[in-house]
């Protein structure tokens, strides 16, 4: 299978030269879309519109029809692996996403599997396949999950936390618990990615939210370490073509260089540092993704801009190595047509400056 028509995200990632800097937004199929909102309305809540194929497909492909982003992300949630691992995901309307049975209790952390991703998430499966047939291989699709620390996170506390006091508590007095835990979620993560990229995921991203909330020793031991053991599990390759991965740990600005030799193909970085400092600290070892913060697009179209060319300015010439994003997910808030300047802006001003190099 030949790469997409488009392939300079996937290009950029590989490390290999682009004629501008593509560009893709976390959460780009989202609240912030008016035609999503419509199909979330059809949908009747979240999951069902998760566990639909066609609706998944439908809202993967609306911001694409908008904007001419560089890839298609699967429109899924993070918590669909510990929802087949039986903990009872619901999302409480205004409140977020929560589980009916928490794993606090130790029999029932031992009795924890890794779930089937055909059975038991099948219907993943069937989203990634049905949005590949419809993308007719214009630009490449990202499969993704959740860090085991990050799910972890959920699972114990149940729900959202500001202070994570059950998985902490957990992680300082029953660590070979959290050590369960954590074992079971990267098997599972790496099945379920691996899964993602037999149904047509040409690159695919690990979404560490939560890590940054550790210790330097603690994210090493509880977080890192398992994303490594996923990265090392994963298919590297499908049909002749390589297939990159992406890890983002948000706050892990200050553990960079540990984050990039885990064997990954790029590092996503949050808003909080500087794109050009990073390249100089990780040299060419990784792609780098980043990392524009989120609220800059509540600005004006000519602060937008500016802030755009910031980052690019500041990751500095070359034309290899950078994808463009948002330090985070796009807020609900935004107002569409801001994005429009943004993705405009980088693509035009990254071709400016390969022509200046």
């Amino acid at each position: 299978m030949s790469r997409p028509r488009n392939d300079t995200f996937l290009r950029a990632l590989l490390k290999e030269p682009t004629d501008y800097t593509p560009l893709w937004l976390m959460r780009q199929a989202g609240r912030y879309l008016p035609e999503y909102c419509e199909t979330r309305k059809r949908a009747g809540n979240f999951l069902n519109l998760c566990k639909s194929p066609a609706m998944a497909c439908e809202v993967t492909l609306q911001p694409l029809a908008r904007y001419d982003l560089d890839a298609a992300i699967l429109f899924s949630d993070i918590l669909t692996v510990p929802d087949a691992m039986g903990l009872g995901l619901y999302f409480a309307e205004g409140e977020g996403p929560k589980f009916e049975r928490p794993l606090r209790e130790e029999w029932a952390i031992n009795n924890l599997t890794a779930p089937d991703p055909y059975e038991h998430l099948g219907y993943v499966m069937d989203a990634v396949s049905e949005i590949r047939r419809a993308l007719d291989n214009s630009v490449p699709l990202i499969g993704f999950s959740g860090s085991p620390y990050t799910l972890a996170c959920y699972m114990v506390e149940g729900q959202g936390s500001s202070d994570f006091r059950h998985i902490k508590g957990m992680m300082y007095s029953r660590p070979d618990l959290l050590h369960k835990i954590l074992s079971v979620t990267a098997d599972s993560v790496t099945s379920y990615l691996n899964a993602q990229i037999d149904s047509g995921a040409q690159a695919v991203m690990i979404f560490d939210t939560w890590g940054g909330s550790l210790s330097a020793a603690a994210y090493q031991e509880f977080s890192l370490a398992y994303m490594q053991r996923i990265v090392a599990g994963l298919k590297k390759e499908k049909d002749g073509q390589r297939i990159p991965c992406i890890v983002f740990t948000k706050n892990g600005g200050l553990w960079l260089e540990k984050i990039a030799a885990i064997g990954c193909d790029a590092v996503g970085l949050d808003w909080t540092i500087d794109i050009g400092e990073a390249r100089r600290r990780v040299g060419d070892k990784v792609a780098l993704q980043g990392n524009i913060d989120p609220n800059v697009l509540f600005g004006s179209p000519e602060v937008i801009a500016a802030e755009a060319r910031k980052v690019l300015d500041s990751y500095g010439s070359g034309n290899t190595g950078h994808v463009f994003n948002l330090g985070h997910g796009i807020s609900q808030y935004t107002p569409p047509e801001n994005v429009t300047t943004l993705v405009e802006t980088v693509h035009a001003h990254s071709r400016k400056l390969r022509q200046q190099a």
